[in-house]
């Protein structure tokens, strides 16, 4: 597609510096720009690829601009990356998008879609689910019994999502994740470990974002539920009846187990591993590694293994580094008293 800057300036609001009929048909990292591509700056440390780039338009935040003009068009806005990411988000929604339910689906007839679905092929769609509005069910993706999946959703291939688990609006779910598999219950008896049925579901609320490769255990009773807003990264593991709020950033591999609460706005860190049967407050920050074993309040910072406030870790690392200097000093002084009182 070709757009002007005129065109794009008016979908973010921005000021135009030089010619509003510049044509660009496609983007590029500022670093590698090139003629007819448009790229953008929001930060200090950028600035100098205002004036050396290539590209044919830029996207630039005010507070970086200085000068009346230049020799590329400059779209001058509050925020440039913000800006930029609506556009990345209005660009493909203008993609072409498929409906109609393709040949070698395997559609249950008492499932029901909604206007402008599309479900891919080989796709496995089973008795009475239902599918909002737009959205789109990529091939080979498998979906249980009375599972029921909002308006502008994206599954894409290999997603599975068992019977009677729900799915907000405008949720993207990756390849390969699987959603309302079996909680690890089992009971210790005389004969070995007994299986405790998992009867609940997983409900993900609008806005949640999974990556691939995640499974989201369903409720041993009631639901794991993930808030609304919350993104996944990939390879990650939620436990069953985990309560997951708003807003909050999961890095990879990280691992919650379950019955764990963790509250909105939280920031938890890649590999971070999280007991279960604990309450994470809201705004914590989890960092990278970190193994939780205990509740967390609002606004904490954690770090090590077991994680501890990360300031305090920070202050007794330095200590940790020192240790072997310590220990021989200890021993040094320990060694000088005993030879003075056998004086």
């Amino acid at each position: 597609m070709e757009f002007t800057a005129s065109q794009i300036a008016s979908f973010i609001n921005g000021k135009i510096i030089g010619n509003e009929n510049a044509a660009i048909t496609g983007v590029l990292p500022i670093e590698s720009g090139e003629e007819g591509h448009l790229s953008f700056v929001s930060q200090e440390r950028f600035s100098g690829y205002i004036e050396s780039t290539k590209c044919s338009v830029l996207i630039v935040s005010e507070k970086l601009l200085t000068k009346d003009n230049y020799d590329k068009t400059i779209i001058a806005v509050e925020d440039a990356y913000l800006s930029f990411q609506v556009l990345m988000n209005l660009y493909t929604q203008m993609q072409d998008r498929k409906s109609g339910i393709e040949d070698g689906a395997v559609f249950h007839e008492t499932a029901k879609v909604g206007e402008n679905v599309y479900v891919g092929a080989f796709t496995c769609v089973s008795e009475k689910v239902t599918v909002g509005d737009e959205s789109q069910i990529y091939p080979q993706v498998y979906i249980g019994k009375n599972v029921k999946i909002g308006k502008n959703c994206v599954l894409y291939s290999g997603v599975r999502i068992y019977d009677y688990c729900v799915i907000g609006d405008n949720c993207i779910i990756h390849s390969n994740t699987v959603i309302g598999s079996d909680g690890f219950g089992f009971q210790l008896t005389k004969e070995g470990y007994q299986k405790i049925p998992q009867l609940g579901n997983v409900v993900l609320e609008d806005n949640v974002e999974v990556g691939s490769n995640c499974s989201i255990d369903r409720g041993t009773l009631g639901s794991t539920v993930i808030g609304k807003g919350t993104k996944i990264d990939n390879l990650i593991q939620i436990a069953h009846n985990v309560k997951i709020g708003e807003n909050n950033v999961i890095a990879a591999q990280a691992g919650i187990a379950g019955s764990t609460v963790i509250g909105d706005w939280n920031q938890i860190g890649g590999q971070a591993g999280i007991v279960g049967h604990i309450k994470i407050g809201n705004q914590v920050k989890i960092q990278a590694q970190s193994g939780v074993n205990s509740s967390a309040k609002d606004h904490d910072i954690l770090y090590g293994s077991p994680a501890i406030n990360a300031g305090e870790y920070r202050r007794n690392y330095v200590h940790f580094r020192n240790f072997t200097e310590i220990v021989k000093r200890l021993n040094n002084l320990e060694r000088d008293t005993r030879d003075k009182m056998n004086e």
